[in-house]
């Protein structure tokens, strides 16, 4: 019987839709879809008080890291005991969720029997995520499950661009992952803004997202601006706003002029690079497309800015 655990939201995501769930025994803190995950014990934990504004937390993390530490904690004791035959992490981001490095330490207490199969994931664009869920799938022995979960996935993904390309227009589209300091949307991002009908403004698919002044935003003065910060929910996200608001430039932004300020799950869908990209792009549709676009996650997934 293969025993996973699975140290990173996405990852958990992508051993359940192939078919696993029922084999996981473990997670990490961060992990909570879907729901029936978080009966398992979570295995880690962050090294920072991840509570208070962007400003304080990207402060926190900025200073663990400048002094060679781990943002997070594993905890191998529970980790052993659990027993894994695979463990699902991450290589991509050390701020995001367990790296290799964490997972590393925490495996060199491993004292007896062989040593559990690690899968690290590092998807940085839409075909990186495809190439992880493949990844993840050949290490459990599930490839067919794994190619049927990246054909639906491609199809979709189809279906929405090809609709999204016979609009009218193509509306410009900044999109923002950390509030203060101000950070634009990478990797993945910039490929659904496209897909989904718009034109982006910051970052480059398959490149770290990166960090932009104020002042960049305003020249850019984009149709739309849609705030999905990473781990923050759409009512944290509405809260930390008000730190863009309280900028004189703000309400001459034409984003703001037209109430084209549009807030994201960004926890739940754009964050985490995993099966739940294809909701991403449905929201991301909808925002920029109401016209075409209907999928029922207005209200729910995403909000106007202000409500």
């Amino acid at each position: 019987m293969t025993r996973i655990v699975s140290l990173l939201p996405s990852a958990t995501e992508i051993v359940c839709a192939l078919g696993f769930l029922d084999k996981l025994v473990g997670r990490s803190h961060e992990c909570d879809y879907p729901p029936e995950v978080t009966r398992l014990p979570a295995l880690t934990q962050p090294r920072f008080n991840p509570e208070g504004a962007s400003a304080e937390v990207d402060r926190r993390v900025k200073s663990i890291l400048q002094n060679a530490l781990s943002v997070y904690r594993v905890d191998a004791d529970h980790l052993m005991a659990l027993r894994p035959d695979v463990i699902v992490t991450q290589s991509q981001c050390e701020v995001c969720a367990v790296s290799a490095r964490d997972l590393d330490e925490a495996l060199a207490q491993w004292m007896g029997g062989s040593s559990p199969a690690v899968v690290s994931l590092t998807a940085a664009s839409l075909d990186g995520v495809f190439d992880d869920i493949a990844r993840a799938a050949t290490a459990l022995g599930a490839d067919a499950a794994g190619a049927r979960v990246i054909s639906t996935m491609k199809e979709r993904i189809e279906r929405i661009a090809a609709r999204a390309a016979s609009a009218d227009s193509r509306p410009t589209v900044a999109t923002i992952e950390w509030i203060d300091p101000l950070m634009s949307g990478g990797n993945w991002m910039p490929e659904l803004v496209e897909m989904a009908g718009g034109k982006n403004r910051f970052g480059e698919a398959g490149r770290h997202s990166p960090w932009i002044e104020f002042e960049q935003l305003a020249a850019a003065d984009p149709d739309l601006i849609v705030v999905s910060p990473c781990g923050f929910g759409i009512d944290r996200s509405l809260e930390e706003l008000g730190t863009l608001a309280r900028n004189p430039a703000w309400p001459k932004l034409s984003a703001v002029r037209n109430r084209r300020v549009l807030v994201a799950d960004g926890n739940q869908y754009f964050n985490r690079p995993g099966p739940r990209l294809v909701e991403s792009l449905e929201i991301m549709a909808e925002m920029l497309h109401p016209e075409l676009f209907s999928f029922g996650h207005e209200g729910r997934a995403w909000h106007h800015f202000p409500l």
